[in-house]
């Protein structure tokens, strides 16, 4: 019964997530396929662009990895939102490609080895967009986003692989408010069962596997290698997640703080798991990304000339900032 509950919900969560309006410009979209011998494949996936972007070079490229239950049609149901943006100049043209993966597959290598998605959109999905499509291959240039699940999936690939991206944005993540298995609680993972859990990390489910692959712990683990990389990280929440997602949101902001990585995080108010609120939510995480290789510049000569007085000030203080405090030891996780 909760399978089937959860299923239902989530197929009222992609309709939620269509954007409604007028489309302004129009798109380019393909839908295609890869094969694969590390995952079921064929993998069929979609890229999301502007009109004539084959004609154009190097652009942007944004992985989008769709929430538990979806597909590649996810991004597909988001046309007018991108549309949208382009068209009003909110967004730079950028390349967006989406696979569809085991439904709730969490985006990884499964423990036993049967299913291996975070080694296949590293090592085979990006690889084949960049080498049929005109995308950068600038990691700078090359970037996470995904919702839900998906926002795990990105999180754990971007703490990883922190050198191959140049900004990740999750939106309500589907992360536990813990560093270490023993710790979770029913409420945490209320709506996953223990098949589901053992299906990707072991039967039993392996402890030590669980936390190699927990977003917050792998923060604490190899915190000095995600702040050296400048991996831009965004966070979304929303405050009446039906999922309690805001928790472990909340928690991996506060261990990125610990950590002193900076990033950028935003609990919504009156948000929920689906609704309206997530085009909204999805622009400004796409907009973050781009202001990761696009900052906002320098501000006008007077603001500067004050800045300068405000750093004279800032030798009188009896200590440095939060973020050049010294740097914490990795926690036990």
């Amino acid at each position: 019964m909760l399978q089937q509950l959860h299923k239902i919900f989530l197929s009222i969560c992609f309709l939620s997530w269509t954007y409604v309006g007028v489309a302004l410009a129009a798109t380019d979209q393909v839908v295609d396929e890869i094969t694969s011998t590390i995952v079921p494949s064929p993998v069929k996936y979609a890229v999301l662009a502007p009109r004539g972007f084959k004609t154009q070079k190097e652009l942007p490229l944004v992985i989008y990895l769709h929430g538990g239950g979806g597909s590649h049609e996810n991004l597909l149901r988001q046309k007018a939102l991108w549309e949208a943006l382009w068209s009003t100049d909110q967004l730079p043209p950028m390349v967006f490609a989406s696979p569809s993966v085991t439904q709730r597959g969490f985006y990884m290598n499964f423990k036993d080895g049967s299913e291996r998605w975070e080694d296949f959109v590293l090592n085979e999905f990006i690889p084949h967009i960049r080498a049929h499509y005109p995308v950068s291959k600038d990691p700078k240039r090359t970037f996470l986003i995904g919702a839900s699940m998906g926002g795990m999936g990105s999180l754990r690939m971007a703490f990883r692989h922190p050198d191959r991206f140049g900004a990740v944005a999750a939106l309500e993540p589907g992360i536990e408010p813990i560093l270490k298995w023993q710790d979770m609680r029913p409420k945490h993972r209320f709506w996953r069962s223990d098949k589901l859990l053992e299906t990707a990390y072991g039967k039993p489910v392996d402890a030590d596997y669980w936390a190699q692959n927990n977003p917050a712990t792998m923060v604490t683990r190899d915190a000095d290698r995600i702040r050296a990389s400048g991996l831009q990280i965004y966070v979304d929440a929303a405050d009446l997640d039906e999922f309690w997602l805001y928790e472990g949101a909340e928690f991996l902001h506060q261990t990125l703080w610990q950590h002193k990585i900076r990033h950028e995080y935003h609990l919504v108010r009156g948000a929920r798991h689906v609704g309206p609120s997530l085009n909204d939510r999805f622009t400004e995480a796409a907009q973050f990304l781009v202001r990761s290789y696009e900052p906002w510049g320098e501000p006008p000569l007077r603001v500067r000339a004050v800045m300068k007085l405000i750093e004279r000030q800032k030798k009188n203080a009896d200590a440095p900032d939060h973020y050049n405090d010294g740097v914490v030891q990795p926690a036990e996780g």
